[in-house]
């Protein structure tokens, strides 16, 4: 990891003034296509969550902003980020946090989150390692087309790891769209990240021979 310092007075304004407000973080929800990779992801066979849970991972892990943390007030940027995802378990009606490094090579990050999915079966987990922020907090709502999403979470003080949700897949135009939900916290992500984040995953999800092989 290393650390942010903010050289322009203004963006270290930018920083203070949503860094010290009781609720940090905003939240924008767009659909995005996904024909292509849903095409792609039958054609090679692939387990759905373990796919889409990379998409979503590289997409962020492309994004400096989207791997800043703030720690003490100060600024820290880790190198990658780890998707940190619900799945539903076996052993209880309630869901599994499921946690995987992040590798940039799809066929071994596909098969670790399948050999973890598998373990929370049985084995599930509700705790986050102490102390860890290199984390990107990711939920399944496979019931729902939704069109925004908040997120729970603590404020006082409020965290940086960004939160990123997946709904229900639906059909439009001949066309296949998945509603994305995106929190961040506003000192370190802006508009404009949360735009190119869009982008990316669009551009991943069209062109899934590029970048899942």
């Amino acid at each position: 990891m290393k650390p942010i310092i903010f050289d322009n007075p203004h963006r270290k304004k930018h920083f203070d003034f949503f860094n010290g407000m009781n609720h940090p973080h905003f939240a924008i929800s767009a659909n995005v296509e996904i024909t292509a990779l849903l095409r792609y992801i039958k054609q090679e066979k692939l387990p759905t969550t373990p796919a889409l849970v990379y998409v979503i991972a590289r997409a962020a892990n492309e994004i400096p902003e989207f791997r800043w943390r703030i720690r003490n007030h100060k600024v820290i940027e880790h190198s990658s980020v780890r998707p940190s995802f619900t799945v539903p378990t076996k052993a209880s009606e309630v869901f599994s946090f499921c946690t995987v490094d992040y590798v940039t090579d799809a066929t071994t990050f596909i098969q670790n989150a399948q050999t973890q999915i598998d373990k929370m079966q049985t084995e599930p987990s509700f705790e986050d390692e102490e102390h860890q922020d290199d984390y990107l907090f990711l939920s399944a709502i496979p019931w729902v087309s939704f069109t925004g999403v908040q997120h729970a979470m603590h404020y006082h003080p409020s965290d940086s790891v960004p939160r990123i949700s997946w709904g229900k897949f639906f059909e439009q135009n001949g066309k296949t769209f998945m509603p994305l939900g995106v929190q961040v916290h506003h000192a370190v992500v802006n508009g404009r990240q949360v735009g190119d984040y869009y982008q990316s995953v669009e551009k991943i999800a069209a062109n899934p021979y590029d970048f899942l092989i």
